[in-house]
Parts: C-alpha cells; structure tokens; sequence
C-alpha cells in the first residue's frame, strides 16, 4: 500500500534480554483502582463500574530516554503502575480467559497534568489534555509472562531523587488483571500489542525539572529516569 504522506513508525516498547520489541498498539488506563489513592484524590472507588481511559501509544517513553516536562502545567504528577502487554485480544472476555492473552509484565508512571485535569473536573469536561499528552505513559522493558507473573505480594514503588513516593502490593488492588481486562474488553475490542496501565496507589505527587525516578515492579521491572 502507498499512502500520500510517509506512515508515522510504530511505538515499540523494549523486551527484556533481547533485541526484539514490542509494538504498541492501544495504552488503556483504569483510574481508582487502589482505594487509598482514591481517597486522597477525594473520590469513592466503584468496582461495578470501573474508570477507563486512553493515552495516545506514542506516549510512551523508553530506553531510559529524558523525560520533558510538558507545556501548560506547574503542576505534573507521577502515578506508578504495573503495566500489562497484551498478545491477543476480543471482546467480552472472560477472567478465566484472561491470563492466555498476555505477553508480559512492566511497570510505567501514569503522568498527569494535576492542574489541567482539576479544571476539567470543575467544569465537568474530559480529561483528554491532563493524561493523554506528549511523554505522558514511561514503560520499563517489559519481562515475558512465560517467564514469571506478579502476585498479589509483588511490590510496587516509586522513588523520587532516592525518596520512596509510593509504595503497595498488587494485592491492594481493587479490581485485579483478570477483572480488568474482562472489564475494559466490555468497552472496547483489545488486540495484540495493547498496553493496559493497571492503575496508582497513594501517594500520588508533583515532579520537578531535574528530578530523577526509578519505579519497580519488584522482581520483574524497573523504570528509570530524569525529568527535564
């Protein structure tokens, strides 16, 4: 196929011990999925019916690439997630189903334009500017599931210029991977090549220019780099 301009390259997300990468499709997010985040957020998590959202896939940032502080804000936000690569995909999936369509396990900062997304919400507007922006979705390499899956143990924390920001376990999660997925696949048809971001617990802060951050999935990723 010859297309009138040069087709933009593909996202790809690197792969641990390996030169191959994976190709980024979608980035969903769910919001409010630990409930002390919610809380401090001033919000009452609702299971039955969970919060979605998207950032455009060539948000993310890899590699250990610098991370640009965006336009039009004075007030960004780190939220450290588990993030879960997707193989396959459909529509109303099943829990028990969702476990074969995953390729792997990362971790990743949901950022967020606090400021922005506070403005939306007083005027009862989307949130598009405050998370779907440039830069917006760092992603560690991400490790094969063949190779290990994270349980409700598994820790999760963020560390800002040495400083531990955020810290929980998986278990803490409201709704887990499998519901998720079945959830999000309710709302929209997941494919191959999606990145699912699994959600924030408290502790939810500013970022600086110059501030550096390392983000683990405890035995399984890690993410790091410096706000610019």
């Amino acid at each position: 196929m010859t297309t009138i301009i040069t087709a933009p390259t593909a996202p790809t997300v690197p792969v641990q011990g390996s030169d191959l990468r994976f190709p980024v499709r979608r980035i969903f997010c769910i919001g409010r999925n630990y409930a002390d985040h919610a809380r401090e957020m001033g919000a009452t998590a609702d299971t039955a019916n969970p919060m979605f959202f998207c950032k455009p896939a060539d948000a993310v940032v890899t590699d250990g690439a610098d991370l640009p502080y965006p336009s039009v804000t004075s007030d960004l936000h780190h939220e450290v997630e588990m993030v879960v690569a997707l193989k396959a995909g459909g529509s109303d999936i099943a829990p028990a189903d969702a476990a074969g369509l995953i390729w792997g396990y990362g971790v990743g900062l949901d950022l967020t334009r606090r400021d922005l997304q506070a403005q939306a919400k007083a005027k009862g507007a989307p949130w598009d500017v405050a998370k779907g922006f440039d830069h917006s979705a760092p992603v560690s390499a991400l490790r094969a599931a063949e190779t290990g899956v994270p349980g409700p143990e598994t820790e999760i924390t963020l560390r800002i210029n040495g400083d531990v920001r955020q810290r929980a376990t998986l278990g803490d999660m409201l709704l887990d991977v499998p519901h998720i997925i079945a959830a999000l696949s309710k709302l929209f048809e997941l494919k191959a090549g999606d990145l699912i971001f699994t959600g924030t617990p408290a502790g939810v802060s500013a970022l600086q220019r110059g501030d550096r951050y390392e983000a683990e999935l405890v035995g399984f990723a890690t993410l790091s780099g410096k706000v610019i």
